[in-house]
């Protein structure tokens, strides 16, 4: 990862997994500096947490420095038969979700919400439904010749190569900013039941609810 700003970069390797798990979730590395000479070393596991410390440049620590712990693992929620991390309870919440919610929200998912209830065998059928469905849309969409145009995204020129070979590259649009920005400011109250909103993951051309 490079600063463009100024040139820094963080080169991190990841151990390899020995036997019987030795290295498992170890990273090292350093900051380099824009004349690529090693300024901080880090060190940790990507699990658990990640420190660092100043070095000279044959990647030492300078003497009368300490390792400093930058990163920790934030303790699960307690209770929890799934272990998501606040993070996750946070983007699942309906207590967090902005004013006049987008119907492709995954808080939304009928699939996602009933295994959050425990309710496995709800879980998979709706799951298998949204499957279908989406099936089903590509089939209409395509058979009406509709040309696919994300609604907060643009095609690029670009193209990125992949294992499974190259893949389009797509850049946001600032268009959902606009839209959050025009819904925050607006002085109307929002009375809508979220909850009652259907799931619909189409956010593009007339096929959108929003």
């Amino acid at each position: 990862m490079t600063n463009l700003t100024t040139g820094d970069k963080v080169v991190l390797y990841f151990q390899p997994c020995g036997w019987f798990g030795a290295g498992r979730y170890e990273v090292d590395g350093y900051v380099y500096s824009a004349q690529e000479e090693p300024k901080i070393m880090i060190t940790g596991k990507w699990n658990t947490s990640m420190s660092c410390q100043p070095c000279d440049q044959e990647g030492e620590p300078l003497p009368g420095t300490e390792l400093k712990e930058i990163w920790r693992l934030a303790p699960t929620p307690k209770n929890d038969k799934y272990q998501y991390t606040h993070f996750a309870h946070k983007i699942n919440s309906f207590d967090t979700a902005p004013k006049n919610l987008l119907p492709s929200d995954s808080r939304l998912r009928p699939d996602r919400y009933a295994l959050e209830m425990g309710d496995m065998s709800k879980s998979s059928a709706e799951k298998s439904r949204l499957e279908e469905q989406q099936r089903a849309e590509k089939r209409v969409r395509e058979a009406k010749g509709e040309q696919f145009t994300p609604k907060w995204f643009n095609l690029t020129d670009a193209v990125s190569p992949t294992p499974w070979g190259d893949l389009e590259v797509y850049e946001y649009n600032g268009k959902y900013t606009e839209h959050r920005a025009a819904i925050d400011s607006s002085n109307v109250a929002d009375e809508t039941d979220i909850t009652s909103i259907e799931f619909n993951p189409w956010q593009y051309g007339s096929s959108s609810s929003q």
